[in-house]
């Protein structure tokens, strides 16, 4: 058989793009076409069988089930990097279908990639109930998605036969899927149990939940002692294939060492995450700035304050855990380092983003739209406000010159229409918000009316 050539009915597989996965009503409409989650070679495979469009609609399609999948069962997400597991398995099974739909050579063994997910599930303690909730309510949304698919593309007198082919397929691939499903899960979970990993997550975790701990046994146990001061990371990064926590271990031990730490505590939570702890010198060298720190590209450590005993342990790694929402808020306006006393401010007010994004915009008026000349407003008449209305300052650490300082000023106070004296911390509340979580709380340009500020 040739790369398109079509099996009789099962032709309209063939004809599925990207555009069939767009209906409102079912499942497939993202913002922006996702890049494929699946290895280079299973995509290769695919499309010498399927075509480039249906791997296309596949991904899509995978995409939305994994964003399904988890509002439906929020236990199975758990942040970007949990998601893109679990999008593989969704985007794989997808693929496989399609495969299985096109022609009955395709190979009927259960996709390797599919099943990613399970190490994950079982290592971050969730039901097998809810793993099972999860592939329910995929087969649901795929099974829609593929009935919408099929009824744009297929005659009406053959409609029919296709909806029993696609309900009989799916409720065979499916029962296989939970049946593997469940016994890759049982198997990682016994593996995991019988670990001392296992026992020393446990522990961890026991910690950060606030439950009583006997703290020598705790330290001996860990390997790392938990009386002293604390410096926590949080170390993740998007890789989609593989498992990426060996370069995240390294990443956040090099960091605390730089950060003066002898003692650290690596504990991989994820394919894609992990969480470490240091013990700062009592007298620790200055911390290096962001830029002085380069990790592998794609990795992105988020710090916490150094903190004391077992509180600290548990209050640097939620310090952390917050510099991490405000990096993964606006991930092009901050570096891949990160430290919770920068972005504090912008941490508290960001646990209620549609909140802030209105005081932001009441505050900032015309100001708050997301534009460059906008942006050169606000970065300016904030540096002069921090400075205490020094000019020369501002000019300074802006690199422009002090006549340049007062047109800036002098504009952006036209565009807020009040001085910002009158409103001094709410003002400076709002720019700072703008400065560190950017886009996020602001106005889109081509949504705000004509007075706002232009090039």
């Amino acid at each position: 058989m040739t790369a398109h050539q079509e099996h009789g009915s099962s032709s309209w597989i063939h004809r599925l793009t990207p555009d069939h996965a767009d209906d409102r009503n079912a499942p497939g409409t993202v913002d922006a076409p996702p890049a494929p989650a699946s290895s280079p070679q299973g995509l290769a495979e695919a499309t010498e069988r399927l075509g480039p469009r249906p791997v296309a609609w596949a991904v899509a399609v995978g995409h939305e089930l994994a964003r399904v999948i988890t509002r439906e069962v929020p236990e199975l997400g758990g942040g970007p990097g949990p998601f893109e597991t679990l999008r593989m398995g969704t985007e794989a099974a997808t693929l496989h279908t399609l495969l299985l739909l096109a022609g009955p050579e395709s190979d009927r063994a259960m996709p390797e990639e599919s099943l990613m997910g399970d190490r994950e599930f079982a290592r971050r303690r969730l039901g097998l109930d809810k793993v099972l909730r999860g592939i329910r309510v995929a087969h649901a949304a795929l099974t829609d998605a593929l009935m919408t698919a099929c009824q744009e593309l297929v005659p009406p007198s053959e409609r029919a036969e296709q909806f029993r082919r696609i309900s009989e397929l799916l409720f065979d691939f499916i029962d296989g899927f939970a049946s593997r499903m469940t016994a890759e899960y049982l198997a990682e979970h016994d593996r995991w149990l019988t670990s001392g990993a296992a026992a020393r997550e446990e522990t961890v975790r026991t910690i950060l939940d606030g439950q009583p701990v006997r703290q020598d046994g705790a330290s001996e146990l860990l390997g790392y002692r938990l009386e002293g001061r604390h410096l926590a990371v949080v170390a993740w990064c998007g890789d989609q294939a593989g498992d990426a926590t060996g370069d995240l271990q390294r990443a956040a031990t090099e960091l605390l060492h730089l950060r003066g730490c002898a003692s650290t505590l690596v504990l991989p939570t994820g394919r894609t995450t992990v969480w470490a702890w240091g013990e700062p010198q009592a007298a620790p060298p200055a911390a290096p700035a962001s830029g002085e720190v380069r990790p592998t590209e794609g990795v992105r450590l988020a710090c916490g304050s150094v903190r004391h005993g077992l509180p600290g342990f548990r209050q640097s790694h939620h310090d952390a855990l917050h510099t991490a929402r405000v990096m993964r808020i606006n991930p092009h306006g901050v570096g891949p380092v990160v430290d919770y006393p920068d972005v504090e401010l912008a941490a508290l007010m960001s646990t209620d983003l549609p909140a802030l994004r209105r005081f932001v915009g009441d505050r900032l008026g015309a100001l708050a739209v997301d534009s460059r000349p906008a942006d050169q407003l606000r970065r300016t008449l904030r540096l002069y406000l921090r400075n205490e209305r020094s000019l020369t300052v501002a000019a300074a650490q802006l690199h422009v010159a002090r006549n340049t300082v007062t047109y800036r000023v002098k504009r952006a106070q036209e565009f807020l229409g009040h001085d910002p004296a009158a409103r001094l911390p709410e003002v400076m509340t709002a720019l700072e918000a703008a400065h560190t979580l950017g886009s996020a709380v602001l106005r889109p340009a081509e949504n705000d009316s004509h007075d706002g500020p232009r090039s």
